[in-house]
């Protein structure tokens, strides 16, 4: 990939193909018909509302004469950061967590993985066995393990880790 695309890492291949078209006055219907693509599939991708296909890819770098795998590139990147992105939002199944177990927080402001030696050792001293097992499922119990055998808090959570 051209050194001049890396500053494109993470953002949308839409975002590039769109600036591209613009750059060269292009409209996109009579481009996406170029391509033998629908436009309103065309559109969604300059949108960012829909994934570059390596075929399309390969197509569109042909018709701008970018270096070959370029899109396909920034479209990893661009699904890279979004998995990033999800990885930090997830959270357990909150209908099952007790709200009194988190009386003194705002629980949509946890970060649950920064912050999950505090939840993990909350939740197992004071939680009953619904929420302690949801915290398993959640952060896995190799985590759960070594954050309770850490801090030496809570020993009575092995029944539950049985599955």
């Amino acid at each position: 990939m051209k050194s001049m695309f890396l500053k494109y890492k993470g953002i949308h291949p839409g975002v590039i193909i769109e600036r591209e078209l613009k750059k060269r006055s292009l409209k996109q219907r009579p481009f996406s018909l170029l391509l033998n693509e629908h436009p309103q599939t065309f559109n969604a991708i300059t949108k960012g509302r829909r994934g570059v296909s390596t075929q399309l890819a390969l197509k569109i770098e042909r018709e701008f004469g970018f270096e070959e795998g370029t899109l396909v590139l920034l479209q990893a990147f661009y699904d890279i950061a979004k998995a990033k992105e999800l990885e930090t939002t997830m959270t357990p199944n909150l209908s099952i967590l007790s709200k009194s177990l988190f009386w003194d927080t705002d629980v949509n402001r946890i970060d649950w993985m920064r912050q999950r030696n505090s939840v993990i050792n909350r939740v197992f001293e004071r939680g009953n066995s619904l929420e302690k097992n949801e915290i398993i499922c959640f952060y896995g119990k190799e985590i759960v393990d070594s954050v309770l055998n850490s801090g030496k808090k809570v020993d009575s959570y092995s029944p539950i880790l049985k599955r």
